[in-house]
């Protein structure tokens, strides 16, 4: 992410923070937190820019997509890398991950930035099956099936693939964010069929 990218993300939340819903901000994604400020939704300075690390208020799954929000656009350094400075730091939420796919790097990055790090110690993982396999064994996990209604926040799995639920129709259409889909974190859009499962992570 450049700097300029960074600037108009940090003037864009400071212009949705300007409107309040009973003395709470209202973050992206209509996420609120009781007396936020500008400053305490901005995290700490990453590879010499100022990144968003954290949203305070709401349950762990608004966070979650509160900050995946903002990493929407972030590409890999050069194309089919499976790197870049801000990829590097989604792997940092994984103990002993190298550079490889990374979309389990970015669900675990999300978790933790959220408050709600997934592992038994908090490691985070570096794949799918791991992450999946933690949820099954504390019972997080839930099996996909025509009951099953997924909600924002949760976490999306398919087999060597995960991404986080942004929102759901009245349908069942999932809406997502992924990181590591066509190279980015990105937007998509799935049949509520489609997912081998779902992980509930707060």
């Amino acid at each position: 992410m450049s700097v300029q990218e960074v600037l108009v993300r940090m003037s864009q939340i400071q212009g949705a923070m300007t409107s309040s819903i009973g003395g709470g901000a209202v973050l992206p994604g209509g996420t609120t937190s009781t007396g936020a400020s500008f400053d305490a939704v901005l995290g700490q300075q990453i590879n010499g820019t100022q990144a968003i690390s954290s949203v305070q208020g709401g349950t762990a799954g608004q966070r979650m997509v509160a900050l995946a929000q903002q990493e929407i656009g972030v590409k890999e350094q050069p194309p089919g890398s499976n790197d870049s400075p801000r990829i590097k730091e989604y792997r940092a939420a994984t103990a002993g991950s190298g550079v490889g796919p990374w979309c389990a790097y970015f669900t675990s990055w999300l978790a933790k930035s959220a408050g709600a790090p997934v592992g038994e110690q908090g490691q985070g993982f570096g794949s799918v099956d791991a992450l999946y396999g933690w949820a099954q064994r504390t019972g997080r996990a839930v099996q996909n099936g025509p009951n099953v209604h997924p909600a924002a926040g949760d976490l999306i799995v398919w087999d060597e693939h995960i991404g986080l639920v942004e929102s759901v129709d009245a349908d069942g259409t999932v809406h997502t964010i992924e990181g590591n889909s066509s190279d980015q974190v990105i937007r998509r859009t799935h049949d509520a069929g489609s997912a081998l499962g779902y992980v509930k992570v707060g």
